[in-house]
């Protein structure tokens, strides 16, 4: 059998490693205790962290200990990386809440139980720091010269880099020192946009530690690609089933581009590497039949194999002609009558179809919208509450968008 570092690459997973036969030989025998970071800036996990975590789940059944280090500290002044403008300040409380629901979502790709992992929060080391001491211990280390030429700093210095987040690069390496020192952990993992963040940690590790001491840093070769499926024209395609349903979540995954099938196959699915470069081989129609493959698999993983079926056996039907689909649903309320009626318009951007009623009036006008099967042509058409109280209502954007209307 292939092993796991060998596997990682041929899955297309790993872009850049430190002292690389190390690497392979602590992850091919299970040596490696090992982080990987989320700022808890939301209330849910996206498919951005997707690759992340399958990639906890892989090296976890190869033997290895993850660790899930929760931003509760770094979370409260904010990744640059990536970023145009300043994040968003969020409360304490705030990230708690964040940092809770992560925990849920987690426990779905890896085993927390008798001690195989690890869930981190580093607000536990970050928010105790007396400043000075901690400038004298690990500023020391850091050199503005070289901080200011990495990429996700300079991306930044044009509109204006604040004082805040300039201090990120020395909290994520501190991070990974903590861990080194608190927990053995000797490996990082991260997306290659996060490159120059962690080697500051291994670094830092060895600057103080010793040459000798060994903290390993691997990127994701796609991650930072990864974080940008979390967004669609539409908002974000999130974990949480109250966010995005099961359904929802399963036509992302089935509506991604011939382009990028098999390479989501590949690196996001636990399929056998062999099964999947038979699937190399398919074109034209067969495509299609990877993508179901492709969006059962994933919503099996996040959502459970009865969500994944109902999900699956939904958009057969629809697909197939048929109106009666488990559809997720939107629903509406008495305030959102007028004399018994609601404008097509108002029930697009109430069902999350458009994020706007300009978008919504752009779609009808552009032929985009059907109500139960029939093309919407009047901008100012309206829904009759009762109507949509007594039968079944599908409003539809696109070839592959459904709402099904219900009344409460």
């Amino acid at each position: 059998m292939m092993q796991i570092y060998e596997e990682l690459k041929a899955r297309g997973l790993l872009a850049q490693v430190t002292d690389e036969d190390q690497v392979r030989d602590m992850l091919n025998n299970g040596k490696a205790t090992f982080y990987i970071g989320f700022d808890p800036t939301a209330d849910s996990l996206h498919v951005g962290h997707f690759m992340a975590l399958c990639l906890m789940k892989r090296l976890q059944m190869a033997g290895n200990k993850p660790i899930a280090l929760l931003g509760g500290g770094t979370g409260m002044i904010g990744d640059p990386s990536g970023r145009q403008d300043l994040r968003k300040v969020l409360t304490k409380e705030t990230i708690q809440h964040n940092i809770d629901c992560f925990k849920v979502q987690m426990s779905r790709f890896i085993d927390f139980s008798d001690g195989k992992a690890l869930m981190v929060n580093n607000a536990d080391w970050l928010l105790d720091l007396n400043y000075v001491d901690f400038l004298r211990e690990v500023g020391a280390h850091f050199s503005v010269n070289r901080m200011l030429a990495a990429e996700c700093y300079k991306q930044r210095m044009e509109k204006g880099l604040t004082f805040l987040e300039f201090n990120y690069m020395l909290m994520q390496g501190y991070d990974f020192y903590r861990l080194f020192l608190d927990y053995g952990c000797n490996f990082q993992f991260g997306g290659d946009d996060q490159w120059s963040n962690m080697l500051a940690g291994t670094e830092l590790i060895r600057r103080k530690l010793g040459k000798d001491a060994h903290a390993m840093t691997i990127t994701l070769l796609l991650n930072s690609e990864g974080k940008k499926m979390g967004k669609t024209a539409n908002g974000a395609v999130w974990l949480d089933p109250k966010k995005t349903s099961p359904y929802e979540f399963y036509q992302y995954w089935r509506n991604v581009a011939d382009s990028d099938v098999l390479k989501c196959i590949r690196m996001l699915t636990f399929l056998p590497l062999e099964q999947i470069d038979e699937m190399d081989k398919w074109e034209g129609s067969q495509l299609n039949k990877a993508k179901e493959i492709l969006a059962y698999e994933l919503t099996t993983l996040v959502h459970g194999e009865e969500e994944a079926k109902k999900a699956q056996d939904a958009a057969k039907a629809l697909f197939g002609g048929g109106a009666k689909a488990d559809l997720p649903t939107a629903v509406l309320h008495d305030e959102d009558f007028t004399d018994g009626e609601i404008g097509v318009i108002q029930a697009l951007v109430k069902a999350g179809l458009v994020t706007s009623n300009g978008e919504a009036r752009r779609a009808i006008t552009q032929g985009g919208v059907k109500v139960n099967g029939e093309k919407v042509v009047d901008v100012f058409a309206m829904l009759k509450k009762d109507d949509i109280a007594s039968a079944e209502t599908v409003l539809q954007r696109g070839k592959k968008n459904f709402k099904k209307l219900v009344v409460e």
